[in-house]
């Protein structure tokens, strides 16, 4: 990739590198734990996880939060295209203090070559003095060993444990996450929404480097088993009050406080309403899968087969049925828990008007009072250039295309963000 730091001010290159080495970027996001707003003039310090006491990276949060993006060295791109002993990514160590909060310190952030890594991080309000937490991000599925899956059937019978429950699919504003396997009653539950915890869970077992198609079966496999769980409530079937654990035994790899990738993020906001079907089958399917590398899995997906077929030219379905067979298809949930009113079916652009332009408006109106930098406009369901610029500023806060567009991503996330504001409001 380019390293010339001029072509693009937000991000900042360290004088030292040059063009020869593998870069990969970095963005840290600060929120106010359980507030959902953004902690500015923080202290951030980078480092190599391997040696924490060298800060290389010293910035400071801006009003939403959020650092520069910078640039830092990473392993050759190469070593994430191919099994292989070589560790594909660098680990990062962030420190992080803020007048009124608690220091945190996150150890293991992950970089790719040529990817831009989000890490968000939620400070806790300061409760004594020198008192703190730190996070630690294991390492990634495709490069450490963990557990194999326990094979289960992909479609559950309504007369075993797990029967139907819903009459429909629908997308969870929150999933609950265990932090271990099934039977483990001392690990915690995370309350997690819906689109992160995807985005969290690829980011833990794919590597961002790889073709977009494959990014897509892979999160389409991830949405469909966890729309599974969710419509079955297998677990809560069961006695247990969570709706998913991060046992790769049983489910997937979440974990809790890691960073994600632009590149997963971004195809996880366009089809996060999506889902993997069978004809006369109402469940989304249980779609299983194994790397391929180290454990080999007839008749499921394998992550590193993925890859070669998706640098190959095969679109995801194509994948998909490569694996699955040719009687799956992709379909779509008619309604996203939570969400104060559906995709207006088109996008919304200078010139549009109507409801659906007032609604989105004032939710922005809603935001900007906890993202100051998001200017308050005159909800009147026009849509001028000032809402334009609203727009924009919200997608560049939240690590959208900054379009000045509302998209399906752009309503959804506005959607999403509003919902979170707004019910911290009521509770306090």
């Amino acid at each position: 990739m380019n390293s010339k730091s001029n072509e693009n001010p937000g991000i900042r290159l360290r004088p030292a590198q040059t063009s020869t080495q593998s870069l990969g970027r970095l963005k840290i996001s600060l929120t106010a734990e359980a507030e959902l707003r953004p902690i500015p003039d923080a202290t951030v310090r980078i480092s190599y996880t391997g040696n924490p006491d060298d800060t290389i990276e010293e910035l400071t949060t801006d009003a939403s939060g959020q650092t520069n993006t910078i640039e830092v060295p990473a392993p050759n791109r190469d070593y994430s295209l191919e099994p292989q002993a070589q560790q594909p990514y660098s680990e990062y160590t962030i420190s992080v203090t803020a007048p009124g909060y608690e220091n945190m310190v996150v150890s293991g952030t992950q970089v790719l070559s040529g990817e831009i890594a989000l890490q968000g991080i939620q400070m806790r309000p300061q409760a004594a003095p020198s008192s703190g937490r730190d996070i630690v991000i294991p390492g990634h599925t495709l490069y450490e060993e963990y557990p194999p899956k326990i094979a289960e059937a992909e479609i559950k019978p309504v007369n075993e444990s797990g029967e139907i429950v819903l009459s429909q699919v629908v997308i969870p504003e929150t999933v609950i996450v265990h932090a271990g396997p099934p039977n483990d009653r001392s690990a915690p539950n995370y309350y997690v929404p819906y689109k992160e915890y995807i985005k969290n869970v690829a980011s833990s077992e794919i590597y961002a480097t790889w073709p977009e198609s494959t990014i897509t079966a892979n999160v389409l496999a991830i949405m469909s088993f966890t729309l599974n769980r969710v419509y079955t409530e297998w677990y809560r079937n069961k006695g247990y009050n969570f709706t998913i654990t991060n046992s790769t035994a049983y489910d997937h790899f979440f974990v809790y406080g890691r960073n994600i990738f632009e590149s997963i993020s971004l195809v996880v906001d366009n089809i996060f309403t999506n889902y993997l079907s069978r004809p006369n089958v109402r469940q989304p399917i249980l779609t299983q899968y194994c790397d391929g590398q180290r454990v080999y899995c007839p008749n499921w997906m394998s992550q590193w087969g993925s890859k070669a077929l998706g640098e190959q030219g095969y679109t995801a379905i194509e994948i998909l049925r490569n694996y699955y067979g040719d009687s799956m298809y992709i379909n779509t949930a008619p309604q996203v828990s939570g969400i104060p009113s559906s995709w207006p079916g088109a996008d919304l652009t200078i010139g549009s008007r109507g409801e659906k332009v007032l609604q989105m408006q004032e939710q922005l109106n809603r935001i900007s009072q906890n993202y100051p930098a998001i200017p308050s406009i005159v909800a009147d369901g026009i849509y001028g250039p000032a809402t334009a610029e609203a727009v924009r500023k919200f997608q560049e806060i939240f690590d959208l295309p900054a379009t000045g567009v509302v998209d399906y991503p752009t309503w959804y996330k506005i959607s999403q963000i509003y919902v979170g504001v707004s019910r911290i409001a009521e509770l306090n």
